[in-house]
């Protein structure tokens, strides 16, 4: 061949890579692509030379196309030739451009992008000594202001956390308790036993507590039975004001989440969090619905034997929940540090360094009991946290995307916003009605297939927009290769026998960061999105494993497990003739007397069932308004359950709600729903399916 001209460009990892141009004296493309492929007729011999079996005659027939492909593809014959075609043209589309260049941002209105870096230079070079050597006087300076701006946060950022913590006592009360978002009286699961004896007392007792903020948005994932309803996908407040037999208590049930039910009946604010104290009250009937505060209460017609009210009037004497004044020191001192480091190793662990604390103590904290327990939990995740962060920066694309970057102003807004933007996905992605990405709750949560769909499609639109950068890099085969090798291992992860797959945040930022390992303005923001999910992913939840077992995500959701079967219930109705006959002076025995009144004035229901479907079950467990009021084995017991109701009951004139589940163990599977008997006497058979499960095992859980 003629003398080639080559050029060289930079990849992704910074190495040179020389391209050979076309020569001048090639007649078209097809004859570099022949030559490539290893295959060249004759007549398109680049150095013009025939050997002494050829002839040169243009008359000469050509070679027909598929001799020309036969070389390069003999092993591949049975592909159809468009389908080699069209790989042969993908290929060498995905080279990308004989002049493949980086992408470098250019700043808009320079002059004021740069000034902030200029300023701080500018400054520098007036201090004493500044011009006998100028490069490395800035160096050391530069370093000491960041190392000052750094503990100047940390300073005002444990000030205001501290003025966040420490509360003063309440009258009568002493220093309030914090609590979480889901704290209950009631433990869920089957946890206070049966009877709720291990959730005594139910009565004469309470504290002062302090609730954190928004707590409005503490949603139950799987199903809670209330009465005949199911409560999922929202916080769980049953009652309020109009509540009780006379509808004049403002009381809730049990089972309600106290900070909620304390935003519901205005006690705290949802923004702020706050303190109040609240009281056992014991048994109560009647819990009423109602809106108020923008949390809406469930109702619940008949009795339990738990519930608790609010002291009206009890003032906070502590600040209320720092996270918003922690937000904006935070928001202040990494703007700052944004627009004036210009370094991108120091301004990128600088930011994550910050943003992860800020996560883990202030805006998204995981649940602890105390300060310090917090601060350990946050320090044994940073520091796998910090290590992995290296790994992203050296080698998925902030390095290249940062290095050289003069637009201070853009990367501030569009990488450390994207990053504030992923940081506090609890806030800013809370719309999104997908609480967790698995099949299960897709299925199960009102617009959650949609909102996949959307999100999917925006992804593709996304990856096809970074496809077209890389290709005009000249880097797009190299990161093809990469994501086959991700969906390759998706691919065998989902395979797996008893594993599932479980795409958390930070393996979502993982993932999808290598394409976003270049120098524009959507990689900037894409980027820093991701950098902030990964952030809050580890400091919110940590570590939690790619693969987990089906036990693992199954929580309090229904387990798919056999139902009892009953036959049809026995009623015993009080009968107030039989009553008044008692009560004559026909018996003589006063015991006996006594039980015959007991009997004639008292309405029972006695329920039996089926077998059960294999030797593998050994009980039942029985709910009456979702309370655990019978627990008995197979091998000791009549299998018949009968429930009186109580005078104070049939008085009252409310349904009881009543559910079945089976035992392996001391372990509950799956309850049927709630089949009703009312007021009246009538039994209202329970509708097909389950409803919610109770924890599978009840000590273990504790």
């Amino acid at each position: 061949m003629g003398d080639d001209n080559e050029e060289v460009i930079l990849d992704g990892d910074g190495e040179h890579i020389p391209r050979t141009a076309r020569s001048e004296g090639s007649s078209s493309s097809d004859t570099i692509a022949a030559a490539e492929f290893g295959f060249q007729r004759p007549e398109e011999r680049l150095d013009g030379n025939l050997s002494e079996l050829e002839e040169d005659s243009d008359d000469a027939p050509p070679t027909p196309r598929f001799m020309q492909d036969e070389s390069s593809w003999r092993r591949c014959r049975w592909v159809p030739y468009s389908v080699r075609r069209f790989a042969k043209k993908a290929a060498k589309w995905s080279r990308g451009p004989v002049n493949a260049t980086a992408f470098a941002i250019d700043p808009i209105f320079p002059t004021v992008q740069h000034a902030p870096p200029r300023l701080l230079d500018w400054l520098l070079d007036q201090l004493p000594g500044s011009k006998e050597n100028p490069l490395k006087n800035r160096t050391r300076w530069r370093r000491g202001l960041l190392g000052s701006l750094l503990g100047l946060w940390l300073l005002t950022f444990s000030l205001v956390m501290r003025s966040g913590i420490i509360a003063g006592e309440m009258a009568d009360w002493g220093i309030p308790g914090d609590i979480g978002c889901g704290n209950t009286f009631w433990v869920p699961g089957n946890m206070c036993g049966l009877d709720g004896n291990k959730c005594r007392p139910f009565n004469a007792s309470g504290f002062a507590f302090r609730c954190p903020a928004t707590c409005a948005g503490y949603q139950v994932l799987n199903p809670r039975a209330v009465g005949d309803k199911e409560v999922v996908y929202s916080t769980l407040v049953v009652g309020g004001p109009g509540s009780g037999l006379e509808g004049d208590k403002h009381i809730y049930r049990g089972d309600s989440f106290i900070c909620s039910a304390a935003i519901h009946a205005g006690v705290i604010n949802n923004a702020a969090g706050g303190c109040g104290v609240v009281r056992l009250v014991g048994r109560q009937t009647g819990f009423s619905a109602s809106k108020a505060n923008g949390i809406q209460s469930v109702a619940f017609d008949s009795y339990f034997p738990l519930a608790f009210e609010f002291e009206q009037g009890v003032g906070c004497p502590g600040k209320q929940d720092a996270r918003w004044p922690l937000l904006a020191v935070s928001v202040t001192y990494s703007t700052v540090l944004s627009l004036f480091v210009t370094d991108p190793t120091w301004f990128f662990f600088s930011i994550f360094t910050g943003l992860f604390w800020h996560v883990g103590l202030a805006s998204d904290p995981p649940p602890h009991a105390s300060v310090p327990a917090l601060l350990s939990n946050i320090i044994g995740k940073f520091l796998p946290a910090a290590l992995v962060a290296w790994v992203i920066y050296d080698r998925m694309g902030p390095r290249r995307t940062l290095t050289g970057l003069t637009a201070q102003v853009e990367k501030t807004v569009l990488w450390l916003g994207g990053c504030w933007v992923g940081s506090l996905n609890n806030y800013t992605f809370d719309g999104i009605p997908i609480q967790r990405l698995t099949p299960h709750d897709i299925a199960q949560q009102p617009g959650a297939k949609l909102a996949l769909f959307i999100i999917f499609s925006l992804l593709i639109t996304i990856a096809a927009s970074q496809v077209w950068y890389f290709r005009r890099e000249g880097r797009l085969r190299r990161y093809l290769k990469l994501y086959i090798l991700f969906i390759s291992g998706l691919v065998v992860c989902m395979l797996l026998p008893g594993l599932r797959l479980r795409i958390h945040h930070y393996i979502v930022a993982l993932l999808l960061l290598p394409g976003t390992s270049m120098q524009t303005r959507p990689a900037l923001l894409y980027q820093g999105i991701l950098v902030g999910l990964f952030i809050n992913g580890i400091a919110r939840w940590g570590w939690d494993s790619l693969l987990q077992t089906a036990a693992a995500l199954q929580d309090d959701a229904q387990l798919g497990s056999p139902l009892p079967t009953l036959m049809e219930p026995v009623v015993r109705l009080a009968n107030a003739t039989a009553g008044a006959i008692a009560s004559s002076s026909i018996l003589s025995d006063s015991f006996l007397k006594d039980v015959v009144i007991a009997a004639a004035n008292t309405s029972s229901i006695t329920f039996s069932w089926r077998p059960p479907p294999g030797p593998r079950y050994d009980g039942i467990s029985v709910l009456v308004n979702d309370v655990e009021r019978y627990r008995g084995y197979f091998d000791d017991m009549p299998a018949s359950f009968e429930w009186e109701r109580p005078a104070d009951v049939a008085d009252a004139k409310v349904d009881e709600y009543f559910r079945f589940g089976y035992m392996e163990g001391s372990q509950t599977d799956d309850y049927t729903r709630a089949g009703i008997w009312s007021a009246e006497g009538e039994w209202l058979p329970m509708a097909p399916g389950p409803s919610r499960v109770r924890s599978r095992s009840v000590e273990g859980m504790r």
